[in-house]
């Protein structure tokens, strides 16, 4: 476990203990967004949000066709 401080002028600290299963599930939700962005975003009947997932696709140099 780790702990992470922020100070806030003199006298108040504010304190938070990060457990290794809360960074495990923050990663894990980020990669399910990404691969939501990546895989399907890109099947949208919305014309500007399709163009703009396939140009993000070329821009990574994902194949898509």
């Amino acid at each position: 476990m780790t702990t992470a401080s922020v100070s806030l002028g003199a006298s108040v600290s504010l304190g938070a203990s990060v457990s290794s299963q809360s960074r495990l599930m923050q990663l894990a939700l980020a990669a399910l967004l990404g691969i939501f962005v990546m895989g399907f975003v890109g099947f949208s009947h919305i014309d500007a949000v399709h163009n703009a997932a396939h140009d993000y696709r070329h821009s990574m140099a994902f194949p898509c066709h």
